[in-house]
């Protein structure tokens, strides 16, 4: 299911965020939706927040995360807004490894990328305008690509010049 955001859903769930900040600025109307034609600390937090309330609904991943984030999703969400801060706005406040957190989830299959790239699109076609959601997808696809490499085609080779 497609979730559609308007220009009430929008401005509500930012005002949630920062109730004292005017968000109005963030956002063009597009008929009667609104995208965010900006990338900023408010921008991630949406789009973060946004994408993983489809994640925890979503039958194929739901399930994955749940195992790997057990409980209160919140420590889990602010990483991920300091991931997507540093890759976006290269604030360098992402301190993890990206790679080691995912060798760690036993049901990790590369095909739930494909899935995770799905659901992230969406969010980002939902949230941002043309130019800047294709800017994230290109990122993210970047990344899942790196990690499906490095989590699941590493043939064993022999050395370089052998």
């Amino acid at each position: 299911m497609k979730l559609g955001w308007n220009e009430v859903s929008v401005v509500e769930h930012m005002v949630n965020i920062h109730p004292a900040r005017d968000v109005s600025s963030l956002c063009i109307p597009t008929g009667s939706d609104v995208r965010l034609t900006r990338i900023d600390e408010d921008a991630i937090r949406l789009l973060v927040d946004s994408f993983y309330d489809k994640v925890r609904a979503d039958a194929e991943l739901s399930p994955i995360f749940a195992e790997a984030v057990r409980g209160d999703w919140e420590p889990h969400l602010a990483k991920m807004r300091d991931f997507w801060s540093s890759v976006m706005l290269t604030t360098g406040r992402y301190k993890g490894n990206p790679v080691a957190a995912h060798l760690d989830i036993e049901r990790m299959k590369a095909p739930l990328f494909d899935r995770w790239l799905e659901l992230f699109g969406d969010t980002c076609t939902e949230l941002f305008d043309a130019g800047i959601a294709e800017l994230f997808r290109i990122k993210a696809t970047r990344i899942a690509e790196s990690l499906k490499l490095t989590l699941f085609y590493r043939p064993k080779r022999p050395p370089i010049g052998r």
